[in-house]
């Protein structure tokens, strides 16, 4: 990070006061934060702001319970967690909300071993009580509230940092400026090593960002769902922030897995999703078929396909799919081999762009926490 503490704490100060941040930054003879600049990395690695990461990470938000509602088995997680590490995996993507805690327990249990060969995320922003672990689906970013879920996340990773915290969804009350000093004063303390923010307005990522230099993004991307493609991911390329996907894979919809005659069991978060609605889903399928496609003409798979299409996307994009399966994992691992001419992804985009998807990509609730502006100081 290169802003002093001095100055983050300055600037802070004045955006609680009511001053224009380019205004305080100005009055101290500082600069205005700039670019940040990527250094070379080996390949197989990418840069997150000043993060190096392996080019694919893991998520492991559904290792508690699959979308089929099925409940997997803990010591096969581990062991998945661990052969992905074996493989080149340095990336592992969690949430204090995934199980409540459940996912965290086994991604600190799995990677205490090469604990220190890895970048572990985690993130804060929902209300989950620190001791039940019931979620009331609120979104809460107070600062006493930031600092009792790191607390909690550093004893359930069993470590005593986290490579990357996210501010998991934005709070509609809390200022980001003020997020963001919570934040510094956990860095300061060497308990959170760089920060992001996920599924936020474009507004609060450059102020954020201006505070505290913000090392990733997190947003839905896939060949499936493009709409960052229009605001966040030419920001993220301007101020050099890294852009993290989830979903790459549309919720196991771009592998193929997903037809017309599948049907989604009770509490599935698919089927709450009206791009899954059998009509749009029959218009849908054309993403599936261009990717299919695509995944004969390069002797592949159609999900390969679509994490190779993301990752020729840009330098700073590291996609992270989920998986609780070690066939799933290996060819997941595997897409990153696939390369495509200029030409040739100049044809996908073509084909993308004629094609119209239908539905929304989350439930209502899930839709209203993203694109939240943070209120102003």
């Amino acid at each position: 990070m290169t802003n002093a503490k001095g100055d983050i704490n300055h600037n802070r100060r004045a955006f609680l006061a009511g001053i224009p941040a380019a205004a305080a930054t100005v009055a101290l003879g500082a600069s205005q934060v700039a670019a940040q600049t990527p250094r070379p990395v080996a390949s197989g690695r990418r840069l997150l702001g000043n993060l190096e990461v392996s080019e694919l990470g893991l998520g492991v938000q559904n290792m508690h319970r699959t979308f089929h509602t099925v409940v997997p088995d803990r010591d096969e997680m581990i062991r998945l967690i661990r052969s992905a590490y074996e493989q080149g995996v340095t990336f592992f993507d969690c949430a204090e909300v995934y199980g409540p805690f459940t996912c965290e327990r086994i991604l600190g249990e799995a990677m205490a071993p090469f604990r220190n060969d890895v970048q572990v995320t985690t993130k804060f922003g929902f209300g989950v009580d620190p001791e039940t672990g019931v979620w009331d689906f609120t979104v809460t970013s107070q600062p006493e509230r930031i600092r009792r879920a790191v607390e909690g996340s550093l004893k359930r990773l069993g470590t005593d940092r986290i490579d990357l915290l996210y501010q998991h969804r934005v709070d509609p009350t809390v200022p980001i400026e003020e997020v963001a000093g919570v934040v510094q004063d956990l860095m300061d303390e060497g308990k959170v090593l760089h920060w992001g923010l996920s599924e936020m307005g474009p507004a609060t990522l450059r102020r954020a960002h201006d505070i505290l230099p913000v090392s990733a993004v997190q947003s839905e991307y896939s060949m499936l769902w493009r709409g960052r493609e229009a605001d966040i991911l030419p920001l993220c390329a301007e101020l050099g922030i890294g852009f993290v996907p989830f979903s790459p894979l549309g919720y196991g919809f771009l592998t193929g897995a997903i037809d017309m005659e599948t049907s989604f069991a009770p509490g599935d978060f698919r089927a709450m999703t009206t791009r899954m609605d059998p009509e749009n889903r029959a218009a849908n399928m054309a993403v599936v078929d261009l990717a299919r496609d695509w995944a004969a003409q390069k002797g592949a798979k159609p999900g390969q396909i679509a994490l190779a299409w993301l990752l020729a996307q840009g330098d700073n994009i590291v996609p992270i799919p989920g998986t609780t399966q070690m066939p799933h994992l290996r060819d997941n691992i595997a897409a990153a081999n696939l390369r495509f001419s200029a030409d040739e992804l100049a044809d996908i985009r073509t084909a993308l762009n004629g094609i119209q998807v239908q539905g929304g990509r989350a439930p209502e609730l899930v839709a209203n926490w993203s694109d939240v502006e943070a209120p102003d100081a």
